[in-house]
């Protein structure tokens, strides 16, 4: 199986490194020197990674034979792509892989279905289930430990706790303040 591991950005510095966003919770494993990714477009790989090094937070990669900035810039934009055993398992316990989670079942802590995860959407602040509902729409819900209480890869099915108005339209109303349209605290209709 085939997972995007890293998108090549611009060019940094003139001996021909790029700086890579990477999507893989393993770089050290996936992009150390000697790996060999297959690349999006096909056309542009397959790439070996000659050295790779952090430079201010950011992974910078050299490939054999891009040797000059002019041979880095057209890398850019490139999708990086590991070969990856479909039975292999993260390092971390409670880490998933996309094609993992991929078509579970998304249900409530009470057991109200919810919908089925089409896609992971990987942002830089936390990634997102993207849930198809039984009735055709979307919903996005946050991957953190606070939502989604449990995975349970043997029944197929990621397990949601929401917060109110995550997946329908019944909001909590945050303060009586709002609670009754008035506008003020004790419903009186005068704020003095």
């Amino acid at each position: 199986m085939q997972l995007v591991v890293a998108r090549i950005g611009r060019a940094h510095g003139i001996k021909g490194e790029v700086t890579v966003e990477v999507r893989t919770d393993e770089p050290e494993l996936r992009l150390g020197p000697g790996a060999v990714l297959a690349t999006d477009p096909a056309s542009a790989g397959p790439l070996t990674i000659a050295t790779g090094r952090v430079h201010s937070g950011r992974l910078l990669l050299r490939f054999e034979g891009v040797h000059d900035r002019t041979g880095a810039e057209a890398l850019r934009n490139i999708l990086l792509i590991a070969d990856v055993d479909p039975e292999e398992l993260p390092e971390g316990e409670d880490e998933y892989y996309d094609h993992q989670l991929i078509d579970l079942d998304v249900v409530t802590e009470d057991g109200e279905p919810v919908g089925r995860i089409t896609e992971i959407s990987h942002l830089p602040t936390q990634d997102l289930f993207v849930v198809e509902r039984p009735d055709g729409t979307e919903v996005f819900v946050p991957f953190v430990e606070e939502i989604v209480t449990e995975i349970d890869l043997e029944e197929q099915r990621a397990v949601i706790d929401p917060p109110p108005g995550l997946i329908d339209d019944r909001a909590e109303v945050a303060s009586s303040r709002d609670a009754d349209g008035t506008g003020d605290a004790d419903g009186t209709g005068d704020d003095a």
